[in-house]
């Protein structure tokens, strides 16, 4: 299930469309869990469209799975079905959906742009994701409020998955990944002095 933390494009945007959706869902019997794995979905077809040179049916698509994620949070909380095991397991298709978007940005921009070094810039986009995913669960309960806020935050998931999809809209795949790859390394140097300069005193 999503964080109780929103970043700014889940607060401002997604959040418009996820909660109504979670509230019409609490009439049905529809899991939290079964919302997940939807959301893992539209990431694969993302994916797919991307490898179809299906650009922008993959960035929208992108987008929706960046949006349906946020339902099932919502879902549980609504219905009293939170769980232990359902954040976890919404966290690992999260790394999975995100890898599998990054990739299939990252073939189809190979494929259709005249640019270098694609496979550095989507390697970059990947690692970085990931690292950005991990030092936020890894860093100290005290901490992690710290990195949901602010210059900390803004390779948040819902902003990279925005950019995803402005970028495979309007055609300029390998400048996401570009984009992508340079928020996430900068906003983990930047969560690692922060921590640091923390525990040093």
């Amino acid at each position: 299930m999503a964080s109780v933390y929103d970043g700014y494009v889940s607060r401002y945007i997604n959040r418009r469309i996820s909660d109504p959706i979670a509230n019409l869902l609490t009439r049905t019997r529809t899991t939290p869990n079964q919302i997940s794995w939807a959301a893992f979905g539209l990431a694969v077809l993302s994916f797919l469209s991307f490898i179809y040179n299906l650009n922008i049916a993959a960035g929208l698509l992108a987008q929706l799975s960046s949006i349906i994620d946020g339902v099932d949070g919502s879902l549980a909380r609504l219905k009293g079905m939170s769980s232990d095991f359902g954040g976890f397991l919404d966290s690992i298709l999260d790394r999975y959906a995100d890898i599998l978007v990054m990739l299939g940005l990252t073939i189809w921009s190979a494929s259709n742009e005249v640019y270098p070094h694609f496979w550095l810039a989507g390697f970059l986009a990947i690692t970085g994701t990931i690292g950005v995913s991990y030092s936020r669960a890894r860093v100290s309960a005290e901490l992690r409020h710290h990195f949901d806020r602010g210059l900390l935050s803004l390779a948040s998931r819902d902003i990279r998955l925005l950019i995803v999809m402005i970028g495979a809209i309007i055609g300029q795949g390998y400048f996401s990944l570009i984009v992508i790859a340079t928020l996430t390394h900068l906003v983990i140097i930047s969560r690692l002095i922060f921590t640091y300069r923390h525990h040093r005193h």
